[in-house]
């Protein structure tokens, strides 16, 4: 497992080249390190082990490197649910100003540090981005907050690939976000050679079977950003499809969607098959659409007689391999 400490010092040259794997943010906790309040991990198989094999870390541990201390005592967020105090839990002490200077300070660090997503301790007041409890002056909770440094990355960095471990449980939700950060470093690498409207127009090609997994109205809209590509200049086009590149990849790729694309591939294959092979693959395809096989069985089938018949267009689609064979996301979906 390769990481980087996390108290690296910034790059000097913001145009460093991208790494050749990917490189992600994470909650220390999560790859093994006793960093936590009570001085334990929280150490996830998959990210330290699996996931690991392609991915250079960046950890972090918010509390811990503000000047918290290990063990510390336990905290929480209370007050308004826009602006909440993070305060110790028996003592009362306010660490709110602590964790918001440390954060402002380590989001521009990390901004240096190219990287491709981010991977947060699910519950934390400062690294909890889904359903963190803020109490109220009852000590009722509001399960709709969002910890200190997790929200002030994400406002710094809208476009990159965030997701809680806990999340990652869920195949669905797993292989959507491996193939986010697959794709925003793809697109970071297309804007480090400064976008222009042709390579735009390979770039999206190469990925209109994936974005049409993910739902049609992006999809349609991204074509017609593309068709329309004159009207923009350079740097309004290359803003405006990146937004809208990243905005269409949060949806969720369904099962209806995954079929919609897959009678897209078969069709691609009519004229190169024979009548007994087509009917293998409608079977096939329709084996999915019943829940009896996952998506790696149609996909590994097409991928086959795509390979056979050297069918350029579909060799170059990002939908038949978005990430690696070797992390079995599609065996689960």
């Amino acid at each position: 497992m390769k990481t980087t400490p996390s108290t690296a010092k910034p790059h000097e040259d913001k145009k460093e080249p991208l790494p050749s794997t990917l490189r992600i943010g994470i909650s220390h906790c999560l790859l093994g390190e006793e960093v936590r309040f009570d001085g334990g991990h929280k150490r996830d198989g998959f990210l330290a082990d699996t996931f690991s094999q392609f991915v250079e870390w960046v950890p972090v541990c918010p509390e811990y490197e503000a000047g918290l201390g290990i063990p510390r005592e336990a905290m929480r967020l209370v007050g308004n649910s826009d602006n909440p105090t993070l305060i110790t839990i028996k003592t009362k002490k306010d660490h709110t100003a602590l964790l918001k200077n440390y954060s402002q300070k380590k989001v521009k660090e990390l901004e240096t540090m190219n990287l491709d997503g981010f991977v947060f301790k699910k519950d934390s007041p400062s690294c909890g981005v889904h359903r963190v409890r803020i109490y109220n002056d009852h000590g009722m909770p509001n399960p709709h907050g969002r910890g200190l440094f997790a929200q002030r990355y994400i406002e710094s960095n809208p476009l990159i690939p965030v997701e809680e471990e806990g999340r990652l449980n869920d195949p669905v939700l797993r292989e959507n976000f491996v193939e986010r950060v697959f794709c925003y470093q793809r697109w970071r690498l297309l804007n480090r050679a400064r976008v222009n409207r042709r390579a735009l127009v390979e770039f999206h090609t190469k990925h209109k079977f994936l974005l049409l997994a993910h739902g049609r109205t992006h999809y349609q809209k991204l074509g017609r950003l593309v068709a329309d590509s004159k009207k923009y200049s350079p740097s309004e086009l290359t803003t405006e499809y990146g937004n809208l590149f990243m905005e269409a990849l949060k949806t969720k790729a369904t099962t209806r969607k995954h079929m919609d694309v897959l009678q897209h591939l078969a069709g691609f294959l009519k004229k190169q098959l024979s009548r007994n092979e087509r009917q293998e693959l409608v079977e096939v395809i329709e084996d999915y659409h019943r829940g009896l096989t996952p998506l790696i069985v149609p996909l590994t089938l097409i991928i086959h007689y795509v390979k056979i018949h050297q069918i350029s267009y579909l060799l170059d689609q990002v939908y038949l391999t978005p990430h690696p064979k070797e992390l079995m996301l599609r065996n689960h979906v």
